[in-house]
């Protein structure tokens, strides 16, 4: 037989994006996950309000103490408004509308990105009466959880919580500086003025958490059992760093470089990314400033930065030696047992922006156990391997040299001598929407199949414009909570606690663990659907195979 050399084009024309946008709809995603900021909505509602089981509520909110606190986010299926999740919320809006704003205007969803942004600002501002002073809580979870009825029926103890000079809270002020800032960014293009207010109070927030040091949760007891804070200074930083994107000011810049041995910034290297740790998200960030050419005469120090966010990383993508996030069998980071997907939305969205990144400085992630193209880390932003089967096609590779104008992206090829391995990845957001051993999605009203005994309070009991009279603390228990049938009120866009670490997950209201939705875990959403919806337009890739036979 005579020798034959000849290349073969294999072209994938879209059919991975083709699938995954006709299977799943990110755009309808991301417009739910509104939906579920506005069912947590404290306060005088909007007339254009679109969920319509809720009504008016906490409308004497601070009244008690002599201010005005009406409005804000309540924290997940309870009626307590915690400060540092709700500003941690809000930070991470902000951050994906800054991140995607071209993707959520092209999917005409603007408007509601900044509502939802600003329905915390306008509170968070309010709040901050005083430069020193900020009413960091209101509600406390004790009294709260003795009651199971609606928002526009509380009878429970509205006490405000408040911190100043003589009651730090570094980490909350703090976190709501960050918030203030990221949204002050995200308004800047569309409300110049409102942007400055929210730069000015950021400001002064900043101020007051650096001056005077301590734990929110040391100052507010009532907070401790819920929201029990870890330590301020990755708050510090992150308030620092997101200033400094904020008005380029060196001073901030220089505070968290200054800071960055003290306050744990290029000391810790973290393997979660939550409303209680941040420094995943300081590192990526300033990774960007080191990467942009910025670094000027801080650039050791952001290199330092850079090596931890690679840290994170790597060990998302199972990259790290060994000192990796856990995944389930299924495939989805799992890091504790209650509310898991808020860790695992977190890191996916953390994930995408810093393949950006790494894209826009044509940079590689260089990973322990092997280099990992910025693509790549995308992929697993939305991707994490399963078990899968690999379909192995024999050919005997000599080389391969595609033209430069092809590239993959969404499958992987794994290339030996004789062989060539199609190792297809199981999407994680496709995980939260239906693709996973359970076959459910735990984004509540997406998919044919989805939990119904969500835990939350107002989802579970009848509306107040079908069942007009109060609904008691003890009536709700006994009439709402215990009953078998599914929520009267579908709570849209709810991404609930999710499944164990062994993807085993039980559909009961009073499994709050796995059923109970919460703020910061619906938040890295937006950024997230909306890079995954503008990803699924890709149009096509091809692979080039020089083949002997």
């Amino acid at each position: 037989m005579r020798s034959l050399s000849f290349c073969i084009f294999i072209f994938l024309v879209a059919f991975k994006a083709a699938a995954v946008a006709a299977e799943y709809n990110y755009d309808e995603a991301l417009d739910k996950t509104f939906l579920f900021f506005e069912a947590q909505r404290s306060g005088k509602l909007q007339e254009n309000q679109r969920v319509k089981w809720r009504g008016d509520s906490g409308l004497k909110d601070g009244s008690l103490q002599g201010v005005d606190l009406v409005g804000g986010y309540y924290d997940a299926g309870d009626h307590v408004k915690f400060g540092l999740p709700a500003a941690f919320t809000v930070t991470m809006l902000a951050w994906g509308t800054i991140e995607y704003r071209k993707e959520i205007t092209e999917l005409n969803q603007m408007g509601h990105a900044l509502w939802a942004i600003r329905w915390g600002t306008d509170y968070f501002m309010k709040a901050h009466t005083q430069p020193n002073v900020l009413w960091a809580q209101v509600g406390d979870g004790d009294s709260d959880h003795y009651c199971w009825e609606r928002a526009e029926d509380m009878t429970t103890p509205r006490e405000a919580f408040k911190l100043d000079q003589y009651h730090p809270g570094s980490d909350l002020a703090g976190e709501t500086a960050a918030a203030l800032a990221a949204s002050a960014i995200a308004f800047k293009p569309y409300n110049s003025s409102y942007s400055e207010l929210l730069l000015l109070h950021a400001k002064q927030l900043f101020s007051f958490a650096d001056r005077f040091r301590g734990l929110y949760d040391d100052s507010i007891k009532c907070a401790k059992q819920f929201y029990t804070s870890s330590g301020y200074s990755d708050d510090l930083l992150w308030a620092a760093t997101w200033l400094y994107r904020a008005t380029n000011e060196e001073y901030y810049l220089k505070y968290v470089v200054d800071n960055a041995e003290y306050m744990g910034g290029t000391g810790w290297a973290v393997k979660e990314f939550s409303w209680d740790n941040k420094y995943a998200g300081v590192q990526i960030l300033l990774s960007k400033v080191l990467m942009k050419g910025r670094g000027g005469a801080y650039t050791a120090t952001l290199k330092q930065y850079k090596a931890k966010a690679d840290y994170f990383a790597c060990a998302c993508v199972q990259k790290n030696a060994g000192y990796n996030v856990h995944l389930t069998p299924g495939g989805l980071m799992y890091v504790r047992e209650w509310n898991n997907m808020q860790y695992a939305s977190a890191a996916a969205f953390l994930l995408a922006v810093y393949s950006d990144y790494l894209s826009a400085a044509n940079a590689k992630l260089n990973c322990p156990d092997g280099q990992i193209q910025p693509q790549q880390l995308f992929d697993f932003a939305k991707s994490q391997v399963h078990k899968h089967k690999q379909h192995f096609f024999r050919f005997n590779l000599v080389t391969c040299q595609c033209p430069n104008s092809f590239h993959t992206s969404n499958i992987f090829f794994l290339f030996t001598e004789k062989y060539v391995s199609f190792l297809p990845l199981m999407p994680q957001a496709d995980y939260i929407l239906g693709k996973n051993p359970n076959s459910m999605s735990y984004l509540v009203g997406y998919g044919p199949k989805y939990p119904v005994h969500v835990h939350h309070r107002g989802s579970s009991m009848a509306s107040v414009y079908n069942l007009h009279s109060p609904v008691g603390c003890v009536q709700g228990f006994e009439t709402w909570y215990r009953r078998n049938e599914g929520n009267p009120n579908v709570l849209h866009g709810a991404l609930v606690g999710g499944p164990d670490q062994n993807d085993k997950f039980i559909d009961d209201r009073s499994n709050y663990e796995q059923t109970e939705p919460t703020l910061t875990a619906c938040a890295p959403l937006v950024g997230l659907f909306s890079k995954l919806q503008g990803s699924s337009k890709t149009s096509g890739m091809a692979v080039c195979l020089l083949v002997r036979t």
